[in-house]
């Protein structure tokens, strides 16, 4: 009976040691959080943490990702209303601050990408909006670039 539980605990103390060690693959990162709190920010690698204490928040991808919105309506400066498909291609630059920045980051995205395109092509007339495609795109990048 004493060799059993010797057993079971040698079995637990390898499971818990194992799930100590991460490997974080490329284009990846990992945020590591210590009794709930914000620790660091694991890049590309092997990595060991405390059991118990410290615990992996979350995986997030670095690498470019494609987001297709639903068609929006967006009124044009001579007040024709007209609905535009938005792709938004992304790259997450700060892992820390897309975990803890925002609630929920694709739809925070989708918000500011729909609103910077209706004041956009609010400032313009539809034939406008029709042959300046690459100002629109500029004008777009510019401004979510600074968000």
């Amino acid at each position: 009976m004493g060799v059993f539980f010797l057993i079971v605990i040698i079995v637990i103390a390898v499971w818990v040691l194992a799930s100590c060690v991460r490997i974080v693959p490329q284009a990846y990162a990992v945020i590591l959080e210590r009794l709930g709190a914000y620790q660091a920010t694991w890049s590309t690698g092997i990595h060991f943490k405390v059991p118990f204490i410290e615990r992996v928040a979350r995986k997030v991808n670095l690498k470019e990702q494609v987001v297709d919105f639903p068609p929006q309506p967006v009124i044009t400066k001579d007040n024709v209303t007209m609905q535009i498909d938005t792709v938004v291609f992304f790259q997450i630059t700060d892992p820390k601050l897309y975990t803890y920045g925002v609630e929920n980051p694709i739809m925070a995205i989708e918000n500011l990408s729909a609103t910077t395109l209706r004041n956009i092509i609010g400032d313009m007339e539809l034939d406008e909006t029709l042959t300046s495609r690459e100002t629109i795109n500029t004008k777009m990048r510019a401004s979510l670039d600074e968000a």
